[in-house]
């Protein structure tokens, strides 16, 4: 059950976090998997992980032609493009007058230009074969607000509303669309958060990202990736235009 046999999978931001867990578990169940990150050096060191099922692609979702000349390199290169897992993301810690109009725009040009472009070169791809599933990593963030959490916040709400109107396009057309929105999930992109924003009581602050989710602890990058499994498997194929939400109980409390 939830095999991936020889379908071709793409991660972005697979350096490191979710998305490498993603990649490593996708190449556990068949598929061959492209790491596809800005950051060589972790990028490589997924793949050296991964072993024979795994290539790197170096790819910065922000820049548009980075993005369509590396997905239609790894059509060629198999005759199939299967699944996008669109997972490269920032963050940023500021209410709206704390947010410098970069920063916010850093975070659309990641967050949201990036899924963008993502789905933008992948869909013509997957249309051409007949079949595709899009996976975009969005967050809790984008279903309610997160105090200081402004350009965060907008960027996730962004993608889920990208992949509701996508499913409703292309459900008849044989592409799926989906979203996770995980809580707060212990990664070094959450390590790094603490180190930037909270340097002086990073200690203080983690225990608080775990109690603030009723389960009592922050997620694990491998529970996130075994809900892309699902989606990503043909045992999901009535499934589109959801947002499946594993968060600790956060959004319910």
């Amino acid at each position: 059950m939830f095999r991936l046999d020889n379908k071709v999978a793409v991660i972005t931001g697979a350096g490191s976090g979710i998305g490498e867990q993603i990649a490593v578990l996708f190449a556990q169940q068949g598929a061959h998997v492209v790491v596809a990150d800005r950051d060589e050096t972790n990028g490589r060191r997924v793949v050296e992980r991964i072993g024979a099922q795994a290539l790197f692609l170096p790819m910065d979702v922000t820049v548009s032609r980075s993005v369509k000349t590396g997905l239609e390199q790894i059509f060629e290169r198999f005759g199939q493009l299967d699944i996008l897992v669109n997972n490269a993301g920032v963050g940023f810690v500021g209410s709206v007058e704390e947010t410098p109009e970069e920063e916010f725009a850093h975070l659309m040009g990641v967050n949201v230009a990036g899924v963008f472009h993502g789905c933008k070169h992948a869909a013509p791809l997957m249309l051409r074969q007949g079949k595709g599933n899009i996976i975009n990593i969005a967050s809790v963030a984008g279903l309610v607000g997160i105090p200081r959490r402004f350009a965060y916040c907008a960027t996730k709400g962004a993608v889920i509303a990208m992949t509701r109107q996508m499913a409703v396009d292309y459900a008849k057309k044989g592409l799926r669309v989906n979203a996770i929105a995980p809580g707060t999930v212990e990664t070094p992109f959450v390590e790094s958060y603490l180190q930037r924003f909270h340097a002086g009581e990073i200690e203080q602050t983690r225990a608080q990202l775990h109690a603030r989710q009723p389960i009592g602890r922050m997620g694990r990058p491998e529970e996130i990736a075994l809900m892309a499994l699902y989606l990503a498997a043909d045992e999901s194929e009535f499934v589109t235009g959801s947002v499946l939400v594993i968060d600790g109980g956060w959004t319910a409390a």
